[in-house]
């Protein structure tokens, strides 16, 4: 991984700028529209927000091909890196499963969309909803388990996974599965699949760019979804937003005391210095809302908390891949926030498919904007509920994006350290500070 891109960090604090004034502007719209001030066609307005969404869906099977294909034929397979990677691969694997359930469990506890009454749905969108779920509760009977596996599992064509069905909705979890076989027979080919791994490299690229020109639109979008749900709903609705964020820190913050604890059981009391090291990245991470940014500045902590450099450098690009436990979290949370605003209910089982879904999809997607979006508007096409669910949560979505990049570089930044260990490839205490003391003062 390469130094960031200051100019896009740039765009990104002005669009996120731009978002915010949108989300004002449309709560003020849509106030106006439903005390009857103004007379408006809403589905006119409502329209931009349709479009948005089409364009997402667009860019879905192509960016989760390219990024997910890539990420795996990288990978390598030399005997050191392989043990390195399979070491951080199965950390990642269960601090995965950990947010993930975490975010299932609060967002089932503390229910920040019950009662929302949020664009409510008619009876026959909740009997198809529920219905196209049915095919996901795995455990509750054996034909749902079946019916998922091979309907939902495994394709028989990849077009048909990336075409979709009637209603141009992508077969997600198929388009996952054929980009892992095919990622692990690429990387496998060495030297003459170089040129084919390029290829795709730089699909991938396109793809990222492609997806930053469809969140030029998100304020027009955001302007949209608000106006429409106030005008409709009044200012009332706002306060479902502000119980969503108050949840989803909490939850945030349960995850963070549950990584320094585990970071804790292997490193000790030194967690603590490997805190106090990481502290600027935490925060640049969570100003600018991107863990990527803070990148640089946690690759130099990790050097003075006394991480040999082969290890951090393999580790922490694999783990912006593999280890976003913040934005793992979030996609489990929104998902089962959207699934209460409409009122549709999400079974055990269902719940537990989703995980797994989540668990592969949100692999691979570091370093796109909004991939987090992305995920979520994948999962719940995928899951038949309402992707326009997902257009509620974009207004706010920079507030909850802070906590969410500054949970992702302390994920990584501990399971660098951790795996360090594990390889004898961490200095002690007195070594780390004569090193530091080399380094010289931070930058």
């Amino acid at each position: 991984m390469g130094a960031v891109d200051m100019t896009s960090k740039s765009s990104a604090g002005k669009l996120a700028i731009w978002i915010v004034v949108a989300m004002v502007i449309g709560i003020l719209f849509g106030w106006l529209v439903h005390a009857k001030v103004i007379a408006v066609d809403m589905s006119y307005i409502t329209l931009l927000t349709t479009l948005f969404l089409r364009a997402i869906k667009m860019i879905i099977a192509p960016l989760v091909f390219s990024t997910l294909v890539i990420g795996i034929a990288h990978m390598g397979n030399s005997g050191g890196v392989g043990r390195v990677g399979m070491k951080a691969l199965g950390w990642f694997v269960i601090a995965s499963l950990i947010s993930l359930a975490l975010g299932l469990i609060f967002a089932n506890l503390l229910e920040p969309g019950a009662g929302a009454g949020l664009m409510p749905p008619t009876a026959e969108q909740i009997a198809a909803s529920q219905e196209k779920l049915a095919n996901y509760q795995i455990g509750v009977q054996d034909s749902g388990f079946v019916a998922f596996v091979t309907n939902q599992l495994v394709p028989t064509s990849i077009i048909n996974a990336a075409g979709g069905n009637a209603l141009g909705e992508n077969k997600l979890l198929q388009i996952v599965v054929f980009s892992l076989f095919f990622g692990v027979a690429l990387g496998s080919l060495g030297k003459a699949g170089q040129t084919l791994q390029d290829i795709i490299e730089q699909l991938s690229h396109v793809m990222i760019k492609i997806t930053g020109y469809v969140m030029m639109f998100a304020p027009f979008a955001v302007f949209a979804a608000m106006a429409g749900a106030v005008a409709k709903d009044g200012l009332g609705i706002l306060a479902t937003y502000l119980k969503f964020i108050l949840c989803f820190y909490l939850a945030l913050v349960v995850l963070w005391l549950i990584l320094v604890a585990v970071g804790h059981f292997f490193l000790g009391r030194r967690v603590y210095s490997l805190l106090r090291e990481i502290k600027e990245a935490f925060f640049l991470s969570f100003a600018t809302a991107s863990s990527e940014a803070a990148y640089p500045k946690i690759l130099d902590a990790l050097d003075r908390f006394g991480v040999s450099r082969k290890i951090s450098s393999f580790v922490m690009p694999l783990g912006y891949s593999f280890n976003l436990d913040g934005s793992m979290m979030y996609c489990a949370f929104a998902s089962i926030f959207i699934a209460q605003v409409y009122g549709i209910d999400m079974p055990l089982g269902t719940q537990i498919a989703m995980l797994l879904t989540l668990m592969v999809t949100s692999k691979g997607m570091a370093g796109i904007p909004a991939a987090s979006l992305v995920v979520i508007a994948g999962t719940l096409a995928q899951f038949g509920l309402p992707v326009e669910g997902m257009v509620l949560i974009l207004g706010i979505d920079r507030f909850l994006d802070m906590g969410r990049s500054a949970t992702n570089a302390v994920g990584n930044s501990i399971a660098s350290a951790v795996i360090g260990k594990w390889e004898g490839e961490l200095l002690s205490e007195e070594d780390a500070a004569k090193r530091k003391l080399a380094i010289g003062p931070d930058a």
